[in-house]
């Protein structure tokens, strides 16, 4: 990167008129990389007031070993490792197009957490094999939020961060749905179908469908400029195609409940009730509604996104509801008639999917890591200036 390069760099809150924050590019106080030292060599981040007070004392050595250290170690592009990111996150706190797609996925992941730790007090996930499927099932809800907050927070960064931080978004939330697989296979699965082909083989096909999934939605991420459309279709059906998948089971004991040959359940309310939000989820996801009707109006309350995020977590909130009640009260019947999990078939079966979505991510991602595209005329996108839709 050429000597001057001007990043786009938060003016604090107190600094801009009328004591509001703002961002400022090319005017005023900046950050900019120049030479270490005379000549060709490493470059270091200059920075002034803006930056420089939200580090510590000693803050811009320090930053300077960081990121001396870790383009030589790792060999990412240097805007990865530059103060942009304390930009992206300085940016959560005000208002931007992103402030509520962020906070819409952070805060709901505390929650997650802290029923989680609640769960964590209660049973004992150590020893007791049975709760296993809720483990990985907490482990993945909690994951899948932070992981959408994360990507939104830092996908403005360059054009190759924005793609690396969706592709692992879109990692979680394939996850997720094996996540959704483990826990109904071994809760919510209907009598009937207990020890069959399907419910021995439920887990390795949802393995199947994560792999899918997250090449499909990776992939989709190339066709954007070229064929958007067809990105879009290609990235829903990659989401829609496990959540149908998973969702067999349930959808079959509803229907034996609407013929009247089951008992109403607190369970099977708060799965009616998560089927309801997931196929609000996929609407607002799709339709773009309410900006649809009034581009402009919804950029920063109200948009498709921060709606579909709201319905997805308020959704996912039943779903746990509803894995929780069928694990307390079928345990009896479901040990006494089916095997219980294993280790293999519950964490096992979790990792496996973790290291084959890593890798998935890691084969999209080194195209956009080695290539040499920070060349000095290419235009790079500033902090808050997209939206992912």
């Amino acid at each position: 990167m050429p000597e001057g390069r001007v990043f786009p760099v938060w003016r604090g809150i107190g600094v801009g008129a009328g004591g509001g924050g703002s961002w400022i590019q090319g005017w005023g106080r900046c950050l900019q990389w120049e030479p270490d030292s005379p000549g060709p060599g490493a470059m270091i981040p200059v920075f002034d007031y803006p930056v420089w007070v939200v580090l510590c004392q000693g803050g811009r050595a320090r930053l300077r070993e960081v990121c001396q250290r870790g383009r030589g170690a790792i060999r990412l592009p240097k805007d990865m490792l530059n103060p942009q990111a304390l930009d992206c996150v300085l940016s959560s706190f005000q208002m931007n197009n992103e402030t509520v797609n962020i906070w819409t996925h952070f805060l709901p992941t505390w929650y997650f957490l802290w029923r989680f730790f609640a769960l964590c007090s209660t049973m004992n996930f150590l020893t007791d094999s049975y709760t296993w499927p809720l483990l990985v099932y907490m482990l993945l809800i909690c994951i899948y939020p932070f992981t959408s907050s994360c990507a939104h927070t830092f996908s403005t960064m360059s054009p190759e961060s924005r793609h690396i931080c969706y592709f692992f978004d879109y990692g979680a939330i394939s996850l997720y749905s094996l996540g959704c697989a483990i826990s109904y296979g071994h809760y919510v699965m209907p009598d009937g179908w207990v020890n069959t082909w399907l419910h021995q083989h439920f887990a390795p096909i949802a393995i199947g469908n994560t792999v899918l999934c997250t090449s499909l939605s990776c992939y989709s991420r190339f066709l954007e400029l070229q064929f958007p459309q067809r990105s879009k279709v290609l990235r829903t059906g990659a989401f829609v195609l496990p959540f149908i998948f998973d969702t067999v089971p349930l959808f079959y004991r509803i229907l034996l409940c609407c013929g009247g040959n089951c008992l109403p359940s607190e369970a099977l309310s708060s799965h009616c009730y998560h089927l309801v939000f997931a196929f609000l989820t996929g609407f607002l996801f799709t339709s773009h509604f309410p900006e649809r009707l009034a581009p402009g109006r919804f950029d920063y309350f109200g948009h498709s996104h921060q709606l579909f995020h709201i319905s997805a977590v308020v959704g996912t909130h039943f779903q746990m509801e509803g894995v929780m009640a069928d694990m307390a009260s079928r345990r009896t019947w479901l040990l006494a008639h089916g095997a219980g999990p294993s280790f293999l078939g519950t964490i096992g079966v979790l990792v496996a999917s973790l290291v084959l979505n890593l890798g998935i991510i890691g084969i999209f991602s080194a195209p956009l890591l080695w290539k040499p595209c920070h060349s000095s005329n290419q235009p790079h996108t500033s902090a808050c200036e997209c939206k992912e839709k």
